[in-house]
């Protein structure tokens, strides 16, 4: 299987109660009630969605080192459409079939105003080969969310487990258990098992033990 093998559904379905996507010690990804969702498919089995509706993400990209804390924690209000990919328990979400009142309520006017706008972000996602080149995700327990930017990007996060990766524009943030690499603007960090390594745009290093 490759990842032209994906294919967006038809079916739009609404989020009728707050849902919970991806939790963990490092952050969150909810969808929030009325929220329109359409599936992402292999073969006839779903694998993932893409939402449009109100959301949240709250990450924990904060980095520990001797020197202090360095970084910022993301916080981000979802409002437009963003993707979810991977092992999701359907049974976890709350959905019900969406009319055409749940549509007009997110702004559509039509059904395929909202296909057209879910079908830009799927061709987008996929058509990179985004997250593990192009191997067959089937396979892979975790999530990765798709989540566009101001900059007509896709920040992108892929969770599993204890291991987190999160790449945006400004920063890129890899955790797994407490080992943590942060690369911003200014500086690169590495931290854990008692050790920190600070890399700053000046090129001078700070080692602690």
């Amino acid at each position: 299987m490759r990842w032209r093998d994906y294919r967006l559904g038809t079916a739009i379905s609404k989020i009728t109660k707050d849902s919970k996507l991806w939790e963990s010690e490092r952050g969150i990804v909810e969808v929030r009630e009325t929220a329109l969702a359409i599936p992402i498919k292999l073969e006839e089995e779903r694998r993932g969605y893409i939402f449009h509706g109100r959301g949240r993400l709250l990450l924990d990209t904060i980095a520990e080192t001797e020197e202090g804390a360095i970084g910022q924690p993301v916080e981000k209000e979802l409002s437009e459409p963003f993707l979810m990919l991977g092992d999701k328990e359907e049974t976890d979400l709350y959905m019900t079939e969406a009319s055409e009142e749940d549509l007009k309520a997110m702004g559509y006017t039509e059904r395929q105003e909202f296909l057209g706008n879910a079908k830009d972000l799927f061709d987008r996602f996929f058509r990179k080969g985004r997250v593990h080149g192009r191997r067959h995700f089937k396979h892979q327990r975790g999530l990765i969310f798709a989540f566009p930017n101001q900059n007509d990007k896709l920040d992108i996060l892929v969770a599993k487990g204890s291991k987190l990766v999160y790449a945006s524009q400004d920063k890129v943030f890899i955790a797994h258990k407490d080992n943590v690499v942060l690369k911003g603007k200014d500086e690169i960090v590495c931290s854990g098992k008692g050790k920190s390594v600070i890399i700053n745009r000046g090129r001078s290093v700070i080692i602690k033990r």
